[in-house]
């Protein structure tokens, strides 16, 4: 009689997980094949993904600034103006 400290799901799960990394690895192994035997292309294609991802920070990296600046401004304008038609009311009630 064999005694096992999990069920038959861990070891489905288990089975899966290296099924998964079995198939990463194939694929992991195929690109490098493709790209030793295809330089240049990867070497574009590696280019325009560094292009890309440039431009994407630089564009964030302006609105950053650019909200900044805004913010700035406001904080500039007076303490109070960023409370436009506001009115802060204190009552003291009291149980007499």
């Amino acid at each position: 009689m064999v005694f096992r400290y999990y069920t038959n799901a861990v070891s489905q799960a288990s089975r899966r997980i290296a099924a998964g990394i079995f198939i990463v690895g194939l694929l992991l192994v195929g690109f490098g094949t493709i790209i030793a035997a295809l330089p240049e292309i990867f070497a574009y294609l590696a280019a325009a993904v560094f292009f890309a991802v440039g431009v994407g920070s630089c564009i964030t990296a302006v609105k950053i600034f650019l909200a900044q600046k805004r913010l700035d401004q406001a904080d500039s304008n007076g303490p109070r103006a960023y409370r436009t038609n506001v009115r802060i009311r204190t009552e003291e009630y009291s149980d007499q």
